[in-house]
């Protein structure tokens, strides 16, 4: 029996749009090709560009959503467990009602921030202090109304429980790993964590080497997982590994195609079938209604 998968977060969508790739067979660290190795298999991809370099990053937005639409009607099969993100606010000019728009486009999460402060919030890296302004917060009951849920990575710890302190359901982290385990501002704190796992929400754990810590290893990313674990997290936690988003995988994970090292590493480590299954694929696939 193949191995089954379902992933939060990779950045391929914004690489196949500057390389001219498809999603079938990129050169990167996933594609459709890869994922197919497991079954079943599913992914949510990133819409993402650096506002900071992307002048016109809206329509930089619309042509990566609409790469998403062109490949999942030419891969139906292949896709129909996929799903669409936006990683960044300013992807949709910080603007409650362009929400409405990526909803059309079939957005199930999007981050209010990326490493970017916005007219939305502080972020982890700038004006970290800072959280939901005005419009940020009419930013995520609008998305909250329209059913996309609010995605936690990146964002300011104050903007965090500014989120939290709404009550507007369950709460997304998607490539976010353990602060107690690595002390970097884009991980969670266990106080996060226990908001997000109270919530309903879901936590992906990101393989990306500066996240993880420690000595890089297989051994560090699973520590990760096993102190999420401990703290009661066998329903909400799984992978949100941040491929094709510049990174070099822990553990010398190189992407997608690597992954069943990882849960030959969880099965040595005495973790159970049922959590791995869960860890893999179980609990994203009911996080996101999809089977």
């Amino acid at each position: 029996m193949k191995l089954a998968y379902f992933d939060a977060h990779c950045d391929t969508l914004s690489r196949c749009l500057r390389t001219g790739e498809n999603l079938w067979n990129a050169s990167g660290q996933c594609s459709l090709e890869k994922l197919s190795r497991y079954e079943p298999f599913g992914q949510v991809f990133a819409i993402f560009a650096d506002s900071a370099k992307t002048p016109d990053i809206r329509e930089t937005a619309r042509a990566q959503a609409a790469l998403f639409r062109r490949e999942k009607a030419r891969y139906a099969e292949k896709m129909k467990r996929a799903a669409l993100s936006v990683e960044g606010g300013e992807l949709l000019g910080c603007d409650p009602e362009a929400l409405d728009e990526a909803q059309s486009w079939g957005v199930r999460a999007v981050n209010v921030t990326w490493n970017h402060a916005n007219k939305l919030s502080g972020s982890h890296a700038e004006d970290s202090g800072r959280g939901l302004t005005d419009t940020g917060r009419a930013f995520v009951r609008r998305a909250r109304e329209l059913g996309i849920f609010i995605d936690a990575s990146h964002l300011s710890d104050r903007g965090f429980f500014d989120v939290a302190e709404m009550g507007l359901g369950p709460l997304l982290a998607s490539h976010s790993n353990s602060r107690a385990i690595c002390p970097h501002t884009r991980n969670l704190t266990d106080d996060q964590f226990r908001v997000i796992r109270d919530s309903g929400g879901f936590v992906g754990i990101n393989a990306y080497r500066a996240f993880v810590g420690g000595d890089e290893s297989m051994e560090a990313l699973l520590r990760h997982f096993d102190h999420f674990l401990d703290m009661d997290g066998a329903s909400c936690v799984g992978l949100g590994s941040d491929w094709d988003g510049g990174i070099t995988g822990a553990g010398d994970l190189r992407g997608v195609e690597d992954m069943e090292r990882l849960a030959d590493a969880m099965e040595r480590r005495g973790y159970g079938a049922a959590v791995i299954h869960d860890i893999f694929y179980g609990n994203l696939s009911r996080f996101l209604g999809i089977a």
